[in-house]
This record gives C-alpha cells, sequence and structure tokens, in this order.
C-alpha cells in the first residue's frame, strides 16, 4: 500500500469532474419536483443523453454539436413522461420507471455500432497565468466548459426559484396545483416546461459521461447515476446549494475509493467500489428525516376539470 502515490490536488481535481454528470441531473430533477412532479426516469434520459452526444460527435467531430445533441434527446425523451403524466393522467412512478427501461433499451440499440470508438475530445479552458497557479489553478482553472456550465446552472436555479416571478409560479405549482390554476396560472405547460428542462439537463448529464469523463461509450454506461441524482434531491431538500454540495460528496468518495484501490489499500475492492452508494445513503437516511420541505402537490396528477 503507497498512500503517497495519491495526489491531492489531482484527486480534488478529480472529484469536481465525477460530480458533474450527477449535479446536472439532480439540478435539473430538482426543478421538475419543485413543479410537483417526480419523474424516476432520470436514468433513462441520462443514458440516452450519453448515446446521443456520442453519435453526433463521433459523426460530426464537433463535441460541442454532440452536447446539443445530447440536450435535444433528453428532452425529446422527457416529452414521452410529459405526455403520459400530463395528459393521459398516467401514474408518475410508474411512468418513470418506463421511461427509464426504455431508455436503457434504446440506447442500447443505438449504440450497437459506436463500441470501442473514440470521441473527438473536449478542449479545456486553461486560462494563461491563471490555470499556471500552484495547487490552485490546476483544481479550479484547468477544466473542460461543461464543468463550469453545471456550477453555473446551479446558481441560475436558485436565483431563478428565489428571485424570480417564474420560480414563485413554479414553486406555487408544486405546493397546490389547484390554488395556482385558481389563480390563472397554467399549471400543465409549467409542468410540461419543467420536465423538458429536467430532460435537458439529464441529457447533458449523460452526455458528459461518454464524451468528457469516460470518452467512449458502453452500454448502461451511466451505473445507476440516475438514482443517485433522484436520492441527491431529497437529501438536499429541495436546495439548489445542498445538491451542489451532495454532488461533489458523492463524486470525492467515488474518487478516493479508486484512488486507494490503486494505492493497493488492504480492503476488498467491492467494498470500496460500493462505498459511495452507502455513504450517500446514509447521508440520505440523516438528512432526509425532515420531510415538510418537500413540495405538497409531489407526484400528485392535476387535472383542470377537479
Amino acid at each position: 500500500m503507497d498512500l503517497s502515490a495519491i495526489n491531492p490536488v489531482l484527486l480534488i481535481a478529480s472529484l469536481m469532474v465525477a460530480a458533474t454528470p450527477l449535479l446536472l441531473a439532480a439540478i435539473g430533477e430538482l426543478v421538475v419536483e419543485k413543479a410537483g412532479v417526480l419523474n424516476l426516469g432520470v436514468e433513462g434520459m441520462m443514458i440516452v443523453g450519453a448515446i446521443s452526444g456520442f453519435a453526433i460527435s463521433v459523426e460530426t467531430g464537433s463535441p460541442f454539436l454532440g452536447l446539443i445533441a445530447a440536450i435535444i434527446g433528453g428532452a425529446l425523451l422527457s416529452l414521452l413522461f410529459a405526455f403520459l403524466t400530463q395528459f393521459a393522467l398516467a401514474n408518475q412512478v410508474a411512468s418513470g420507471l418506463a421511461l427509464t427501461l426504455f431508455g436503457l433499451g434504446l440506447s442500447a440499440l443505438m449504440g450497437q455500432s459506436y463500441v470501442g470508438i473514440k470521441p473527438p475530445a473536449m478542449a479545456k479552458l486553461d486560462l494563461p497565468v491563471i490555470s499556471d497557479i500552484p495547487v490552485i489553478g490546476p483544481i479550479l482553472f484547468s477544466h473542460d466548459p461543461v464543468l463550469y456550465i453545471g456550477i453555473a446552472l446551479c446558481a441560475a436555479v436558485w436565483a431563478f426559484l428565489k428571485f424570480s416571478r417564474g420560480g414563485l409560479v413554479l414553486r406555487a405549482v408544486g405546493e397546490s396545483h389547484d390554488a395556482a390554476h385558481a389563480l390563472g396560472y397554467n399549471v400543465i405547460r409549467v409542468r410540461i416546461l419543467a420536465i423538458m428542462f429536467g430532460g435537458a439537463c439529464a441529457g447533458l448529464g449523460g452526455a458528459y459521461i461518454s464524451l468528457i469523463r469516460v470518452p467512449q461509450w458502453t452500454e448502461g454506461m451511466t451505473a445507476g447515476i440516475g438514482w443517485i441524482a433522484l436520492a441527491l434531491v431529497v437529501f438536499a431538500s429541495w436546495k439548489p446549494w445542498r445538491v451542489l454540495l451532495g454532488a461533489y460528496l458523492f463524486g470525492g468518495i467515488n474518487v478516493l475509493q479508486l484512488n486507494l484501490q490503486a494505492a493497493g489499500i488492504a480492503i476488498p475492492v467491492e467494498y470500496l467500489a460500493m462505498s459511495p452508494y452507502l455513504i450517500t445513503i446514509l447521508v440520505l437516511v440523516i438528512m432526509s428525516a425532515d420531510k415538510s420541505r418537500a413540495p405538497a402537490s409531489l407526484g400528485r396528477t392535476f387535472h383542470a376539470s377537479q
């Protein structure tokens, strides 16, 4: 065992990368749940975003077009969930689970011809002088643009929910869709827009995995990140900044266990591999004891004739 082989600067920089797809998926799901909708299809939207982004990136040679394709792919798949739950009034839990299964199957079909192919590399934002600052530079200023977009998106969602009229309407729909409807707000439209935003974020998070974090296509490569994102929203008590904290916690533990494996620590590999999920579940149980912060209409079906 050689713990001196673990570079703390690279460790912290790596945890930021590992946390980004989880942060993107979770911040999108937070907006969806703030609107009173429970979408369990995050994993399915992420994996479709992963293969959509990968395929377009390989075919066009542009990772940026791949990211755009992933956003569109995730949003389009979320429209299927929106149709089922907002127009057909299907059960949200069952529809979300079906969306995940559909996404996993569709991505496996779409990705058959892309196994073993290397996508074009995403350029990093190496800022002159700033990126060369010891310790701080490699940690904060030498990453890809999507990582910074994830952090900015978290801040934007926080500001939108707290200070904007649109955020107030969204929260009103999530707390009491009947009262919001009585005040003249279009509950269905608000929820569809929230669902599409969540799908776009999940798709971008999936593409981040296949194009940047692990630049290759492998069937099922999201590996449960969508489910962790769902749990993280609850752990964060539906607060954007706590989503950021939880994503970095999970990312840090995940990267640490990989480094401990490489250092040859005398702990079975299976225990290290499952540690990020176990610790995240433990934190979830502790932090979700107060359920009063959940949107009151979460998971409830709305019909204008009620």
